[in-house]
């Protein structure tokens, strides 16, 4: 605790030193580059502990403080718990689990979306929530196709559950891990494996009733039940059919040539001959006279190619989706093509990239007739675009190109794939070493850290994850930003700049009882945590409650525990939390949407959450 916290309250704000403000001032430059992503959040929070280091007379951060985050044990928990996780999502297990729940709770929506918060929300307890939601998608996309109901109605439910069933324990979300860190090291009290599980269970359940009830009439039906993928899409009126007559100067051509040499905005997706449909690869395939090509193109394009390129529009032609769905016996064997969405993984390494940098036809066999990106749908100019994190991509491809989207983790495969290569038989085994390492530190004979690496080690030689999949398992992102942000906070507490704002806040709160300051850091907390990291939230967050706890007289574990859960209630936009992300574009939501249902959520969950820890811990 720094010395200017145990100074008595005198109604006025202390002044701000050279110390405080630079502080406040890489602060402020950590928060633009969170909000804006001019640099992704990880190369941002490495670029703010350089400059914690260089600026080390002002900060008190020196080179050893600075690298600490790397050997903190919330960055070595974190990343072992991605590869425990790994070994759950590799066995099959959640799959199995929601294909029961398609099966037996498909006639009934409400049965259907109380057995999707809970699977959502239960496992998100255990295992890292971006796979559980990974996983509810394809799911979700199942049930939608048998009961006709929109998959709108089920997605950002199931983001919701999966965010708040991270409470359950400590290993719920790498926030609590990254909290206890800060707690141990602020107030000597790290988290216990279920310290909170009874708050949590009560915040869980609050949530589904919410959404069970509330919450469904206020969810929007953005994608209308039945759509095809065409319809969903908007691809009407940007697929078409040409005819290449016999003067044309694609003749003779490849289609790889003649698409570089074209100065239009479109791609070839199909080529029909002698009721023969070719798909991908197409690039090397040569053009002859009275092929009918199908085209993804807008109008203009489409003139200009009817005009200099020698094709005929065909008569009456209307391009669906059983058509581009083609089956084995009407393309070249071992091609048979299908429509299917994919969504850009939150973490994936292609994010900034365009599909041209990518070489993307080429890289993954695979023709990408539109992005949709929220509840706009991009058509033009695809090729030029940046990709972001919960881009959806309409693509045609074959079923094996379909298998590896299936199994890059770049990617999430909005629909159920049967994966033979699922290692169901290593389910009691993957179970069984989770279980053990999650008992080991509740009983206190390990710690934490030590028990979750011991855990990679049982997965890794009983074949749960192969040896090159626990690296590919790792969020990397979410490693490096949490060891970026933890001397961050060091460097808050050690300035004196969390007291400052903590005897900012003792002013702005003064003649309010403990209760509702606690309720007023947990909405604030919610309210940031919308808008930056959760992790960073936590970081910046905690030590400044700690120090108002300490003026007022309050429990500083109480106000820890605020922050920490308010820090995983994102549910007012899209972009406060990964799994709001991942669902955002295949629910075809607006902006808004996330405002409209979350904000009356965020209210009960602040309100009920005060309530608890008051209950629970005293305030």
């Amino acid at each position: 605790m720094s010395p200017t916290s145990l100074l008595p309250l005198t109604g006025a704000i202390p002044p701000i030193t050279t110390e405080i403000a630079v502080i406040f001032g890489l602060v402020a430059v950590a928060l633009v580059l969170f909000v804006t992503e001019l640099v992704p959040a990880d190369v941002a929070a490495i670029a703010v502990m350089v400059a914690l280091v260089v600026l080390e007379p002002w900060t008190g951060v020196d080179a050893a403080v600075g690298v600490s985050g790397f050997a903190s044990p919330a960055t070595v928990t974190v990343l072992a718990m991605f590869i425990l996780s790994e070994g759950i999502r590799q066995s099959g297990l959640v799959n199995l689990i929601g294909a029961a729940i398609a099966d037996r709770f498909g006639d009934s929506p409400n049965k259907q979306l109380l057995a999707v918060l809970g699977l959502s929300g239960g496992t998100a307890g255990f295992i890292n929530n971006t796979p559980v939601v990974a996983i509810m998608i394809p799911m979700v996309n199942t049930i939608a196709e048998r009961t006709g109901i929109s998959p709108s109605k089920l997605l950002m439910p199931a983001s919701f559950a999966a965010m708040l069933g991270g409470m359950l324990t400590l290993v719920g979300t790498s926030t609590n891990i990254l909290a206890s860190d800060v707690s141990a090291r602020l107030l000597d009290h790290p988290f216990s494996m279920f310290e909170f599980t009874g708050l949590g269970l009560v915040v869980l359940l609050t949530g589904v009733a919410y959404l069970a009830t509330v919450g469904r009439y206020l969810v929007p039906e953005r994608i209308a039940p039945g759509d095809g993928l065409v319809a969903e899409f908007d691809m009407a009126e940007y697929l078409t059919e040409a005819v290449v007559r016999e003067d044309s100067p694609l003749v003779g051509e490849t289609i790889g040539a003649s698409l570089e040499a074209l100065d239009v905005d479109a791609d070839v997706v199909q080529l029909i001959r002698d009721d023969r449909a070719y798909t991908e690869p197409l690039g090397p395939k040569e053009v002859h006279a009275g092929d009918v090509l199908v085209l993804r193109t807008d109008r203009e394009s489409l003139l200009s190619l009817v005009d200099a390129e020698g094709l005929d529009l065909a008569p009456d032609a209307e391009v669906t989706e059983e058509q581009l769905d083609a089956d084995e016996a009407a393309v070249e064997p071992a091609t048979d093509q299908s429509l299917v969405e994919v969504v850009v993984s939150p973490e994936a390494s292609v994010i900034g990239e365009t599909l041209e940098t990518l070489f993307f036809r080429d890289r993954y066999d695979a023709s990408v007739l539109a992005i949709r990106r929220g509840d706009r749908v991009i058509h033009a100019r695809m090729d030029e675009r940046p990709l972001r994190g919960g881009d959806a991509l309409l693509i045609q491809a074959t079923e094996r190109t379909i298998g590896r989207f299936a199994a890059d983790r770049d990617f999430v495969l909005a629909r159920e794939l049967t994966r033979p290569d699922f290692r169901t038989s290593r389910i009691p085994i993957a179970v069984g070493i989770l279980v053990a390492v999650v008992a080991l530190a509740a009983l206190e004979v390990l710690t934490i850290p030590v028990s979750a690496l011991g855990g990679i080690v049982a997965m890794v030689v009983t074949g749960c994850v192969k040896p090159g999949e626990m690296y590919d398992a790792v969020d990397w992102s979410v490693i490096l930003l949490l060891a970026g942000l933890i001397p961050l906070g060091v460097a808050v507490e050690r300035t004196g700049a969390a007291a400052w704002l903590a005897d900012v806040a003792v002013v702005g709160t003064v003649g309010l009882s403990p209760v509702l300051v606690l309720g007023a850091f947990y909405l604030f907390t919610a309210l940031v945590t919308n808008v930056i990291s959760n992790n960073a939230s936590v970081v910046l967050m905690i030590p400044v409650a700690v120090e108002t706890a300490v003026q007022i007289g309050a429990n500083p574990f109480a106000f820890v525990l605020a922050v920490t859960f308010a820090a995983s209630s994102a549910v007012l936009t899209p972009i406060g939390y990964q799994t709001n992300l991942m669902v955002y574009a295949p629910g075809g939501y607006e902006f808004t949407d996330f405002f409209r249902v979350g904000a009356p959520l965020q209210l009960l969950l602040a309100v009920v959450t005060t309530a608890g820890i008051a209950v629970l811990w005293g305030v």
